[in-house]
């Protein structure tokens, strides 16, 4: 019944596409996205309610998982950081001339927040912006 009713419907169509075409991996540069609560030795821990981002540097080593959830169980990123992080397979990717490069500059947030407004109307536009001026195409998402 409603499939039929709905197929009569007028809907808006948009003058022009929503995305443009995009790059082809091998041509674009890639940054990972990650909701793992990581930062640097140097850098403030992710306080409970801090909706922020930090920024990790793609030749840093020092990275320190911040996630704290009683539900969260870290023993895979304890063995390897490419679980969260999968720096280290972009840098393969490549080197292999699969994408056209991984960016300098990453993202962490933590994603483990009661309230997520902070970060949708803040520190995520925050870090999309500062991923734009270093000219990134693509996102690896990693949410934790």
């Amino acid at each position: 019944m409603i499939k039929t009713g709905a197929s009569t419907v007028e809907c808006w169509t948009p003058d022009s596409p929503a995305f443009v075409t995009p790059k082809p991996l091998n041509e674009a540069k890639v940054a990972i996205v990650t909701s793992a609560s990581l930062h640097h030795e140097d850098d403030d821990d992710f306080a409970p309610t801090d909706t922020g981002f930090r920024v990790l540097k793609k030749d840093r080593q020092d990275i320190v998982v911040g996630h704290w959830s009683p539900n969260f169980d870290a023993s895979g990123v304890s063995a390897d950081l490419n679980v969260v992080f999968p720096i280290d397979r972009l840098k393969e990717l490549e080197e292999q001339g699969k994408i056209g490069s991984v960016s300098e500059v990453h993202i962490s947030v933590a994603g483990n927040q009661f309230d997520l407004s902070g970060i949708r109307l803040d520190g995520g536009p925050a870090a999309a912006a500062l991923l734009n001026q270093h000219e990134v195409d693509v996102v690896l998402l990693t949410p934790v």
